[in-house]
């Protein structure tokens, strides 16, 4: 499932790799991209949506 979350704590490349580490420990084979600019995270994952953005929240950031 594809999904796109706005996380407006994004503020730079550090906090893409942190989102995108922190998903990916839970589904190795998630696909994520990380949209700095639009402050937009996309993930294709067998997660749910709300397993996702409970794996952003864990490392400090807000999902809108």
């Amino acid at each position: 499932m594809t999904m796109t979350l706005s996380v407006p704590s994004i503020k730079c490349e550090g906090c893409g790799e942190t989102i995108t580490k922190e998903i990916k420990t839970h589904d190795a084979d998630a696909k994520v991209s990380v949209d700095i600019k639009n402050k937009t995270v996309e993930v294709d994952s067998t997660m749910s949506e709300s397993s996702v953005k409970q794996a952003i929240t864990s490392v400090g950031h807000d999902v809108a």
